[in-house]
């Protein structure tokens, strides 16, 4: 049985790591997400996001965002090695039939964009596919989740959003404010909440509330279940496996069977979950899960449903 992981923080890791020391494909190295680890978890495909701290100067946000991209292709997808670079449905369909791992590059908040399209297109043409709009602040596309005043989108925003559509590209709504949320589902674009889990269950502010859970699921989204512990239990550090399962047994009661994935978060995590400390890890879930439920269930959640999803949409 595979995996396939809507969200991790490896580029922001290695663009912190100025001098070169990590290496995605050493197993002893400091990263949650790397390729022997992988490999032991029968890793299909990772959605890689470039992240922009915002103690980035605004004026260097987009070299940033940029030396991300290069250090996803330079240290991540090297030539000849065992992670490929995916941008197509068609790419990401012969995922199933090798064994080679997909990478897909996504964008955790568009604030390296500077309210400029141009630069949205030079990220798709660069393999961006996926677009948070927001992390936890305001830019020039929307409020985040953190932003007291709870806007939604800007008038750039609704440009955006359009343009991300007509481009083919998919739309995160993990971190984006709940006005934003609610304006993001008026327009088509394929929406997937890459690593959010149920409010109801953690009432974290970042957890997505019944209604939006729903509107994802009428939506033909994905929520991809995350391992950060805040957003687990209300009480961080007693969150278990067990703890993960009833984020998932509470949305399928409200009808999501065909929509739950998982988006770890690994690398852009420092607290973690006993026995689900980095990817590799990531088998023991998949045991809790096959001893619980139907094994073309848990198949659907661990590898297939990000899968299908992207087939349809890219």
């Amino acid at each position: 049985m595979g995996w396939a992981d809507g969200h991790c923080d490896v580029l922001y890791k290695l663009w912190q790591d100025g001098e070169g020391k990590l290496d995605f494909y050493s197993r002893n190295g400091n990263l949650d997400v790397n390729w022997p680890r992988a490999k032991d978890a029968k890793v299909r495909l990772q959605v890689f996001a470039i992240f922009v701290p915002p103690e980035v100067p605004r004026s260097q946000s987009w070299h940033v965002a940029l030396q991300q991209v290069d250090d996803f292709y330079e240290r991540v997808v090297q030539k000849g090695s065992r992670v490929c670079p995916v941008r197509s449905g068609e790419e990401i369909a012969l995922l199933r039939q090798g064994d080679q791992m997909g990478g897909l590059l996504a964008m955790e908040g568009a604030d390296a964009l500077q309210g400029n399209l141009s630069y949205l297109r030079l990220l798709y043409r660069l393999g961006v596919r996926q677009v948070g709009l927001t992390w936890n602040h305001a830019n020039e596309v929307a409020d985040g989740i953190e932003e007291k005043r709870g806007g939604g989108l800007t008038r750039f925003g609704h440009h955006m959003v359009q343009e991300m559509d007509r481009l083919g590209m998919v739309l995160d709504v993990s971190h984006l404010s709940v006005r934003g949320f609610w304006d993001v589902m008026e327009y088509k674009i394929p929406v997937v909440a890459s690593h959010s889990n149920a409010q109801a269950i953690c009432s974290h502010h970042r957890n997505l509330m019944d209604d939006q859970i729903r509107a994802v699921i009428q939506k033909e989204g994905l929520i991809g279940i995350t391992f950060v512990p805040k957003f687990v239990h209300d009480h961080p550090e007693v969150a278990t496996v067990d703890c993960i399962l009833k984020h998932i047994e509470y949305i399928l009661s409200l009808g999501g069977k065909n929509h739950i994935a998982f988006g770890s978060d690994f690398d852009g995590i420092d607290q973690k979950i006993p026995g689900l400390e980095h990817i590799g890890d990531v088998c023991n879930l998949k045991e809790e899960l096959i001893k619980r439920y139907p094994e073309q269930w848990v198949r659907k959640w661990t590898e297939e449903n990000w899968l299908d999803f992207y087939v349809r949409h890219l």
